[in-house]
C-alpha cells in the first residue's frame, strides 16, 4: 500500500475533509461506498471522524461549524507557511473565510476562497502530514478546480501555488492539468477547468475524486445508501468514473481501478 509519512510538498493537494449535520449517517454512507472505517478523534477535536484504508489516514469527516454551511467536501493544499500563502491569497485577489490558525498537535491551516468563487483549505502539516495512504482504493485520487473563468483561476493559482498547467489530449479546451516543480516524477497534481458540464446554479468549487474498486458497484453502493447519482459511470482513458451526491448534498467523485494489461 503506497503511504506517506512526511509532510506533502507545497502546492500537493494533501487532504479533504466533509462537514455535515449527521455524523453517524455520513460514516455510514461513506463506509458503504467507499469502504472506510473511521477513528474519532474526541470531544476536544469536535469528534472529527478520521476516515481510515487499513488504518491509514485517506479524509475525514466533521460537523457543521455553522448551520448555513452547506455539506461540501473541502480539498486542502500543502504549505510549509499558512501565514505567508494567506498573504499571498489575498494580494492575488482571493478572501480569506477563516484566518490561519493552530490545530494543536497537527497543524495550522486556513480557509480561503479564489476570486472564481472555488472554496479551499490551506494546510501546514505539523503531527497530521495529510492524506497516508494513495492510489489506493478508499484513498484521495485526483482533485480539480472547477471556476467561470479558468484563465482567471490558472493565474491565480499560479501566483499562490506556484502552478504551470499543460493541455489534455480529450479534455474540453479550458480543462488543463496542474504541475509545479516539486511534485514527484513531473506527474500533474490535479486539474483546472470550467463549468461547462456541472448543473445550472453550480458555484465554483474543488472537487474530491476517490479510488474505488469498480465505479458500477460504488454506484449501486451509493444508491443503495441513500445517494443519488449526479453523473452514471462513463469511460475514461484514466478509469471509469461516476459523480455521486452524497444524502446529504455533497459531491463527489469514484474513480474504478484500470483493468490490468
Amino acid at each position: 500500500m503506497p503511504t506517506r509519512t512526511d509532510p506533502w510538498p507545497t502546492g500537493t493537494p494533501c487532504w479533504v475533509d466533509l462537514a455535515v449535520p449527521d455524523l453517524a449517517a455520513a460514516k455510514e454512507f461513506y463506509g458503504a461506498v467507499l469502504g472506510w472505517s473511521f477513528f474519532d478523534s474526541g470531544a476536544e477535536f469536535g469528534h472529527y471522524q478520521i476516515c481510515q484504508v487499513d488504518g491509514r489516514a485517506a479524509a475525514a469527516i466533521g460537523p457543521l461549524r455553522d448551520e448555513n454551511q452547506p455539506p461540501a467536501w473541502t480539498v486542502y493544499v500543502a504549505s510549509d507557511n499558512a501565514d505567508g500563502t494567506t498573504k499571498l491569497i489575498t494580494e492575488n485577489g482571493g478572501t480569506v473565510l477563516a484566518e490561519p490558525f493552530d490545530i494543536p498537535g497537527n497543524g495550522r491551516m486556513c480557509i480561503a476562497q479564489d476570486p472564481g468563487g472555488a472554496v479551499f483549505g490551506v494546510w501546514q502539516a505539523a503531527g497530521q502530514h495529510g492524506v497516508e495512504v494513495y492510489v489506493e482504493p478508499g484513498s484521495l485520487i485526483w482533485t480539480d478546480v472547477r471556476v467561470p473563468d479558468p484563465d482567471a483561476g490558472r493565474a491565480f493559482y499560479a501566483s499562490v501555488f506556484g502552478y504551470r498547467y499543460e493541455p489534455i489530449e480529450g479534455a474540453p479546451s479550458d480543462y488543463t492539468t496542474i504541475h509545479f516543480d516539486a511534485a514527484r516524477d513531473g506527474e500533474p497534481v490535479g486539474g483546472i477547468g470550467g463549468m461547462a458540464d456541472a448543473p445550472e446554479g453550480t458555484p465554483a468549487h474543488w472537487l474530491a475524486y476517490f479510488l474505488v474498486p469498480d465505479a458500477d458497484t460504488a454506484v449501486a453502493s451509493a444508491r443503495a445508501a441513500g445517494g443519488t447519482i449526479l453523473a452514471e459511470p462513463f469511460d475514461t482513458p484514466y478509469g471509469r468514473m461516476a459523480g455521486i451526491t452524497d444524502p446529504h448534498g455533497a459531491v463527489f467523485f469514484v474513480v474504478g481501478t484500470m483493468p490490468s494489461a
